[in-house]
């Protein structure tokens, strides 16, 4: 089957398109034929090996020391179940699906295999499979946030870095939990953030975000650029910070400075269940939330998809399609 793999850290270029054998399912695991992935920022982050200094080490443990220890990216995916263990009975033989994989990747080849109690769920009905694919990495990620945060009605959000991956469903998943969500984006994303639901907009790069001192129950930085003393100048006392990428090393220093302010910080990794997908599929069959596609790729143009992503100006998703087929 073709895949891209990363033979070893460092600029797009060192993705190459190979053929690796085709996987055959265990009793408990689904063959799904990949129709669509993704280009996330944490698939660049991991081909160019880009962590904190204070993270290499244990970066390197989890990650490889040379090159990745899965050459596959790709941390979501959708298509169509191919073949099923003998002991699977959840899932048929020509369900479609969509799934994350999440930091176990994979899914940026023809086919992958996860087991019937992973991160699977019937795709949406009213989505094609391009649309399919980048439901997973940021909306499992904006909802595990916004839910850890008990954001509720009536709750104050700035969501920082509105338009990104993460950042597009934070604004939607909190205002479906009845927020009133003010985003911060890019001058050119401003209507895209409006359009997505948010109450109000604001211009990262304008006056009017320089001098703003509306405090807010909840920070949610989906990119992890937010200056901690704008942090604390807007965030209400009791209230909370939502860091998305912090690691451990980050945390510890956030909390002592967020400690006097008494603001609460929300970070951590997470495992992406069942539950998170499936309430994901409800949202999006409800109309409460939609994917935003900026690009779609063909797998062949891998290197061209992750240059693009590199730059830190793509807006909600790119897509790479495996199969020209809906």
């Amino acid at each position: 089957m073709k895949a891209v793999i990363c033979t070893k850290y460092g600029t797009p270029e060192v993705l190459k398109i190979v053929e690796i054998e085709k996987p055959t399912p265990k009793n408990n695991e689904v063959l799904i034929k990949i129709f669509a992935t993704s280009v996330t920022v944490a698939d660049c982050r991991v081909r160019g090996f880009v962590v904190p200094k204070t993270f290499w080490l244990p970066a390197k443990f989890a990650l490889g020391f040379s090159k990745p220890k899965q050459p596959v990216l790709g941390g979501e995916l959708s298509g169509i179940i191919e073949n099923i263990g003998k002991n699977v009975t959840k899932f048929n033989v020509g369900d479609n699906v969509f799934a994350f994989p999440g930091h176990f990747l994979g899914a940026c080849a023809e086919y992958r295999c996860m087991k019937e109690t992973d991160c699977i769920a019937l795709k949406p009905e009213n989505l094609n499979f391009e649309q399919s694919a980048v439901l997973t990495f940021g909306g499992i990620t904006a909802l595990y946030f916004c839910q850890k945060a008990n954001i509720s009605k009536d709750t104050k959000v700035l969501v920082y870095g509105a338009s990104g991956s993460v950042g597009n469903y934070a604004v939607q998943i909190a205002k479906y939990f009845g927020a009133k969500v003010t985003g911060v984006c890019s001058t050119e994303n401003l209507e895209m953030v409006k359009n997505l639901g948010a109450d109000n907009v604001i211009d990262y790069s304008a006056d009017e975000w320089r001098v703003l001192n509306e405090k807010f129950d909840v920070v949610f930085d989906a990119v992890g650029k937010m200056n901690i003393e704008k942090v604390i100048e807007i965030t209400k006392p009791q209230g909370q910070y939502i860091h998305t990428v912090a690691t451990p090393f980050d945390e510890i220093c956030l909390r002592r400075k967020l400690s006097k302010p008494k603001i609460k910080l929300i970070g951590g990794t997470y495992n992406a269940n069942l539950e998170q997908i499936n309430l994901i599929k409800k949202l999006v069959e409800g109309g409460f939330i939609k994917p935003f596609i900026d690009r779609v790729y063909s797998i062949d143009e891998i290197v061209e998809a992750h240059k693009y992503v590199d730059t830190g100006r793509k807006k909600g998703n790119v897509v790479i399609r495996i199969i020209d087929k809906e």
